[in-house]
């Protein structure tokens, strides 16, 4: 079976979703994806993610927004990543926990001239709000200037307070560089030097690998890094044609097993766990999630090939 045609009989409407709109390249508008955004609105998966709100429509136990990946700041990331249809006023109580968080007066240490800030926070709650239409002006203003005062000469952005840190973290620009994207073209288009100088994977010095999970694939991704994740906020910015990106395309595009998809091979856990199954790890397994990205990427940078019968369009 091709995996295209895998993928849109998945379980999943967000799988479905995410073919159609970033694969197949159907509107994003239109009155079918429209019709599985509301599929999605109802899904097992996203009634799980809210189950634990209170009668005033907030995640039980608001000092741990940023409980991992059970508080407001993940369950409203991972709504947004799977294409909850914007817009909708009963996520406003999430959306006011989080910002009072991220909003609220912080004294940044300014150390070597460079603010040693976890950007990812920010960068990521401005993202996810965008997405899920519930971000006014004020607030996306103030979180964007907020990331364009701490970001780094290099572009990016770092919460190691060690003086001799002097380059950007990964971790940390990846995403407030796609949380920027529609707010300030110009600090997000600074933040893909950090990768694209890189190759999005190996150091400018050696050539090595920055870190052996950089070259593995993961979902969710949640604040870590790994090359697709990287690809897929090259999409966002519209650098994923920069002839830098294509070494890790290239390792994209080994990692395809012979059904045609892509595996997760590692999962980040915690001690409380994950509140939701991502469809398991496994070198030698398709995962769908991992598989939706790695055809859009692939499809935006026009490396996909409709000719291979294991790739192709649906019967």
């Amino acid at each position: 079976m091709r995996i295209v045609d895998a993928l849109l009989r998945s379980e999943e409407p967000s799988i479905r979703w995410k073919v159609r709109t970033r694969v197949l390249g159907e509107p994003t508008d239109g009155k079918a994806a429209r019709s599985l955004r509301e599929q999605i609105r109802q899904s097992p998966r996203v009634r799980r993610l809210l189950s634990a709100r209170d009668a005033d429509g907030r995640i039980t136990n608001p000092k741990q927004v940023y409980a991992k990946w059970r508080g407001a700041h993940w369950v409203l990331a991972a709504l947004a990543d799977l294409g909850y249809p914007p817009g909708d006023e009963s996520l406003i109580p999430l959306r006011d926990q989080v910002l009072r968080r991220w909003l609220r007066d912080v004294d940044v240490p300014l150390v070597q001239g460079r603010y040693r800030r976890c950007a990812s926070q920010q960068g990521n709650a401005l993202r996810y709000l965008t997405l899920l239409g519930i971000l006014d002006g004020g607030d996306a203003r103030t979180l964007a200037e907020r990331l364009v005062k701490w970001q780094w000469p290099d572009g990016g952005w770092n919460c190691d307070r060690n003086p001799t840190a002097q380059t950007s973290s990964f971790m940390e620009t990846l995403l407030p560089m796609r949380g920027l994207v529609g707010h300030d073209a110009t600090a997000a288009e600074r933040a893909t030097e950090v990768f694209l100088t890189r190759r999005l994977a190996w150091r400018r010095s050696t050539g090595a690998l920055i870190h052996p999970d950089f070259a593995r694939l993961h979902h969710p991704l949640y604040w870590h890094y790994d090359v697709l994740g990287g690809l897929v906020g090259m999409v966002e910015v519209g650098t994923i044609g920069d002839p830098r990106c294509g070494e890790a395309l290239d390792l994209l595009a080994a990692k395809r097993l012979p059904d045609g998809g892509w595996p997760a091979e590692k999962a980040y856990q915690t001690r409380a766990g994950d509140p939701l199954d991502w469809g398991g790890t496994g070198a030698h397994r398709t995962n769908e999630w991992v598989t939706a990205d790695a055809l859009a990427v692939l499809a935006a940078a026009g490396r996909l090939s409709w000719a291979d019968p294991a790739a192709g369009l649906p019967a």
